[in-house]
């Protein structure tokens, strides 16, 4: 098949890293893929040279931006008619809130058969605006009936879509986000290096995070736990993975509250040592306010850590309360920090729940199961000849 993806740009993120992967192994099936995207803007890193080294061709298309921008947006709309036109796909598969409304609308105008969308996560609940969030349920009920299937990364995302009358439950479909499994169970530097390198000792209990260092990811909540975790526990540590516009007041948070000394913030890391750091910690906590399914979680259990993740969105399909980690009633900050006391305190615990997490994270999210699935997907929305 003559395949298309559209995203809006490819920064380092759940999103961008789903749709490399889909691109990439679609690609090795045979398949003649096109990925089109946006300059990689923004603090959070660029996974362009990863895609430009993909074997498949990438179009950026300069005006794609993620800010919203009416004139600019007629353009970006316009320019993906024609190179869809041009690129004659049997299947454009859209990721991504802006460049699925956009990009969706251009291949129903070219004519594009089959015209598959991801929701990620939902943008009428992504900004604390409700005028904002307004709009994009609006445009989203428009654009719902040109998409021959909605690929869901949770149950969680088809629920929330069909109750804001989003589309029609035929043509939902969950694919779990996939990922390349390997590098977290044999990371390519031993977890005892890392460490060592970082500063934390033995002994030392290292609480995780990756995540952009940015609003509604749920940093606030662990400063403000921070204090009282840290005078409880002598040896606990928290390891930030990620970078982001609000480094620079968490780091003056972190400093005036005395704690410099238990926090490691690595700042922007590329892709691929995001094994051997997620190797190095004990236990792994995502408290994002907004998620589709966090890949956080998931890359925690593959490398044997329990997952503590507030009961939001997709986070419950992505682990097993009680047996991989603990799911925690939305934005109850003091529910996540006894979670957290609980595993810190317990080590055959933190094992136990290690050992399943892994087991359960390999079963459902490698990225040759979410190949295998997008495959069916397009296969059955293929019109017959």
């Amino acid at each position: 098949m003559r395949i298309v993806h559209v995203i809006t740009r490819l920064i380092i993120g759940g999103a961008q890293e789903n749709t490399l992967l889909s691109c990439e192994g679609q690609h090795a099936r045979g398949h003649e893929v096109t990925l089109i995207t946006g300059p990689p803007l923004g603090p959070e890193g660029s996974l362009m040279e990863r895609a430009s080294s993909g074997g498949y061709r990438v179009i950026v298309v300069d005006e794609m931006r993620r800010a919203i921008g009416p004139v600019k947006d007629f353009r970006i709309y316009r320019r993906l008619i024609d190179l869809l036109r041009e690129l004659r796909p049997d299947v454009v598969h859209t990721h991504s809130s802006k460049a699925g409304i956009i990009g969706r609308r251009a291949a129903h105008r070219a004519k594009t058969p089959v015209i598959i969308h991801t929701i990620h996560g939902l943008a009428f609940t992504a900004s604390t605006s409700r005028a904002a969030n307004s709009v994009y349920r609006v445009l989203e009920r428009q654009t719902a009936p040109l998409t021959t299937k909605i690929v869901c990364v949770a149950d969680a995302m088809r629920e929330q879509s069909l109750a804001a009358n989003i589309g029609r439950a035929e043509q939902y479909v969950t694919v779990y986000s996939g990922m390349e499994t390997a590098p977290f169970l044999n990371p390519p530097v031993s977890r005892e290096l890392v460490r060592r390198e970082l500063g934390l000792r033995d002994e030392y209990i290292v609480v995780g995070t990756i995540a952009r260092l940015f609003h509604l990811k749920g940093h606030d909540d662990l400063l403000m736990l921070a204090p009282q975790l840290c005078q409880r526990h002598a040896n606990l540590r928290f390891l930030w993975v990620g970078d982001g516009l609000l480094r620079g007041e968490f780091e003056n948070r972190i400093r005036a509250m005395g704690l410099s000394d238990r926090f490691i913030l690595t700042g922007l890391v590329p892709p691929a040592k995001i094994p051997e750091l997620t190797a190095a910690m004990d236990l792994l906590v995502h408290p994002s306010r907004r998620e589709g399914l966090a890949r956080a979680i998931v890359q925690g259990q593959l490398a044997g850590a329990p997952a503590i993740a507030y009961d939001i969105d997709g986070n419950r399909e992505g682990m097993i309360d009680g047996k991989t980690g603990f799911i925690v009633p939305p934005f109850d900050a003091r529910m996540l920090g006894e979670k957290m006391s609980v595993l810190v305190e317990n080590a055959a615990k933190r094992r136990l729940m290690g050992r399943a997490g892994r087991e359960f994270a390999l079963s459902r999210f490698d990225a040759k199961v979410m190949i295998d699935a997008l495959e069916r997907v397009y296969a059955d929305a293929t019109p017959r000849r």
